[in-house]
């Protein structure tokens, strides 16, 4: 057995807490009956104090429990061994969409389980589990999280032998990969599908126009792709809108009609966009007229203040770009949802172009924009390239609410603010973005089987590697704390003396 939190097994020591109780006993005095006191002086009073273990039973209960508490604060761990001689093969299937998975891949999944291999789950700790009893549990599966397969991959890289064979059978969408594909030793044999649900619409925003009109931008996923279309719904209402209006808690929201997605706010505010710059002052001139393109196209209101002193930021903005060398300040990115900023650093010469349609494809009616400066970055440490260059170099890369832009806006570096595309890519990543936890859950594309494949190479794993199967013990600590806790009260109640009225 071992512990996660071992520190935590410090706190046995709290059970010299019940041993002082125990010990420092005040003997109660005894009562005398005598015919007279008038001949009996006055004496000292004397407390009698006995270091001496009174109701045992219950002094060694409160240690057990202390025992038990520190154990269940370290996470006790059971790891049981097994020789590969044991086990012939894994069946990985994710736990939420398990029955979908079997109905997909019924025969090589009965055929697997009659050759004797075994069943893990698609997650962090890969738990075992018996096939027929998971698909008998009537339990709701859970499709609210969306796992990373790619990293899931490299944890069970870790845990694997290269001779180890792996059946592992998933969807395909591509909302589970993200990130850089990794790089693993094991003998996989990757199966995967399309859902049955890969068709999906919801409302991603809706906002008011100068005149008073609703814009709804209305999301669309399928297998082939995802994308967004626009509705304009007048003030005086339109009966062949796709849309509910109605009020929601004191708030216009709105809706689609016979679904029962939940309603989405109308924002009624405008957009508030900050531009903080030092000597880049010519690139936010650029940004801002593309950003005044964005407003009047999409008809939202957009607020835009330009500062040269960070300090003088007002918070609530939605945006914060950082036309600076220097490093955004923790307070500034308080004052903001979204960062896009300049990334510093070594300055190199290119003569390549910048491609804003993924990080592996140009789109075909995608105008790449030429590109004469780069920031120099380590390829190995961009997670998630949004544009790229010709030869794959991050030009913009994203780390959850942060923009880091290794170029700048302006023409020496790139054409990109000559570009008609300028105001469009604005437009997607202010507007249409689609990074949010729900445009993530509603995403249905596919990706290829060779995309998704993680690269396979050699490795030199021991020969007598051992599998693990951990086992976590803490639920049966909380079980016997509370047994221990209820015999302890009964214990404390029964031992109490009971008072006698005369």
């Amino acid at each position: 057995m071992q512990f996660l939190n071992s520190i935590w097994l410090f706190a046995i020591t709290a059970i010299s807490i019940p041993v002082i109780i125990h010990l420092w006993n005040i003997k109660p005095g005894k009562t005398l009956k005598v015919g007279s006191i008038a001949l009996i002086t006055e004496a000292a009073q004397k407390s009698s104090r006995s270091f001496k273990l009174n109701d045992v039973l219950l002094f060694l209960v409160r240690c057990i429990l202390l025992i038990v508490v520190a154990l269940l604060l370290a996470v006790p761990i059971y790891r049981k061994y097994q020789s590969l001689s044991t086990v012939k093969g894994w069946v990985i299937i994710p736990k939420e969409s398990l029955k979908e998975t079997y109905n997909k891949f019924k025969p090589v999944i009965d055929s697997l389980s009659k050759s004797g291999y075994e069943f893990h789950f698609f997650e962090g700790k890969f738990s075992k589990f018996d096939l027929n009893k998971a698909l008998n549990d009537t339990a709701k599966d859970r499709r609210a999280e969306v796992k990373n397969y790619w990293n899931l991959l490299s944890i069970l890289n870790k845990q694997l032998p290269e001779t180890m064979p792996v059946y592992l059978f998933t969807p395909n969408q591509s909302r589970y990969f993200s990130g850089s594909k990794p790089s693993v030793s094991l003998n996989l044999h990757w199966q995967t599908y399309t859902p049955a649900d890969s068709v999906t619409q919801w409302i991603k925003s809706a906002w008011f126009t100068n005149s008073n009109a609703i814009k709804v931008v209305e999301g669309n996923s399928k297998p082939s792709g995802t994308y967004f279309t626009n509705y304009i719904i007048k003030s005086e209402g339109d009966p062949k809108s796709p849309f509910t209006v109605d009020v929601n808690q004191g708030k216009l929201a709105i809706n689609l009609k016979n679904t029962k997605q939940k309603s989405t706010l109308i924002d009624t505010t405008a957009l508030k966009i900050a531009i903080y710059t030092d000597v880049y002052k010519a690139d936010a001139g650029y940004l801002k007229a593309a950003l005044l393109a964005v407003g009047n196209f999409a008809l939202r209101k957009i607020s835009i203040q330009q500062y040269a002193d960070p300090s003088q930021i007002k918070a609530g903005n939605s945006w914060i770009f950082w036309l600076s060398d220097k490093p955004i300040d923790a307070a500034t990115v308080k004052k903001t949802g979204q960062i896009f900023s300049y990334e510093p650093g070594k300055i190199a010469n290119k003569s390549s172009w910048i491609k804003t349609g993924g990080a592996y494809t140009i789109s075909r009616q995608e105008q790449p924009a030429a590109l004469y400066k780069l920031i120099s970055t380590d390829l190995n440490k961009v997670p998630n390239p949004i544009w790229v260059d010709g030869f794959g170099n991050p030009v913009l890369i994203q780390e959850a609410h942060s923009y880091h832009f290794y170029s700048h806006f302006n023409p020496t570096w790139n054409d990109l603010v000559w570009s008609d595309n300028f105001p469009k890519l604005l437009l997607n990543l202010i507007l249409y973005s689609t990074d949010s936890k729900e445009d993530i859950l509603k995403n249905r594309t596919v990706i290829d089987h060779q995309q998704l494949m993680p690269n396979i190479i050699s490795s030199s794993h021991r020969a007598d590697y051992k599998l693990v199967e951990e086992t976590d013990l803490s639920r049966y600590c909380w079980l016997l704390s509370a047994i221990i806790f209820f015999v302890e009260r009964w214990l404390a109640h029964k031992n109490k003396p009971v008072l006698k009225h005369d």
